[in-house]
């Protein structure tokens, strides 16, 4: 199965995106990291649903076209086809996006946003300037963390025009120049407020983040 992490940026666009977080943090003490997961979080409950209904469905099918109605041949049935297709489930995430509602997506980003916000040490900088986004896959939702030294400063609603930025791009299938534009975007906002000074260091690392939040 293809990795829908290394699907979503070429390598081009990875090196390209690091460029504009180079470029970017030359103007200004703010760090920006960009984080790309594959999901936010297993969802097992929606491969166990998913796969109850389609061998349900399927095993019914089955014992009308045998014209049977034998109990046991449909328990054995069902057995089988719960069996594979939870396997399929388990290797193919996207099949369980329909059983998994907006509100638990929303939730889930949301918690392994934070939890990656603090994993790596965005929040352990000198003047508590970083920055995260934070891009799950699975959900086509986009997160952008600010410490609390650039939240007392800029105003909420310049992040949610960040989201926008990549959102409206991974529609128009061009994500990686997406997330750059949003990188330079964040750069000028943040050098507005933060400008680069005298001894500045790299605290946080350049290279995009890619991989999954949730525990194998």
């Amino acid at each position: 199965m293809n990795d829908p992490v290394n699907s979503f940026l070429t390598e081009q666009d990875k090196r390209f995106i690091e460029e504009r977080i180079r470029e970017a943090e030359k103007t200004t003490s703010g760090e920006i990291v960009v984080k790309v997961v594959a999901s936010s979080d297993g969802y097992p409950a929606a491969g166990l649903l998913g796969s109850s209904m389609f061998s349900l469905a399927l095993a019914i099918a089955a014992m009308l076209v045998a014209g049977s109605r034998d109990m046991w041949l449909f328990l054995m049935l069902f057995g089988v086809l719960f069996i594979l297709l939870n396997e399929l489930f388990k290797r193919v995430s996207m099949l369980k996006r329909p059983f998994v509602s907006a509100a638990d997506m929303h939730e889930e980003v949301e918690q392994a946003a934070a939890a990656a916000f603090y994993r790596r040490g965005i929040y352990d900088t000198a003047e508590r300037t970083g920055i995260l986004i934070y891009i799950s896959v699975f959900e086509h939702r986009v997160r952008v963390i600010a410490d609390k030294g650039i939240s007392a400063k800029v105003e909420h609603h310049l992040w949610q025009e960040i989201v926008d930025t990549i959102i409206t791009g991974i529609r128009q299938k061009r994500q990686g120049a997406a997330i750059a534009d949003a990188v330079k975007r964040c750069g000028r906002i943040l050098s507005q407020y933060f400008p680069i000074k005298s001894g500045d260091r790299n605290e946080l690392s350049d290279s995009i983040i890619m991989g999954r939040s949730f525990p194998s």
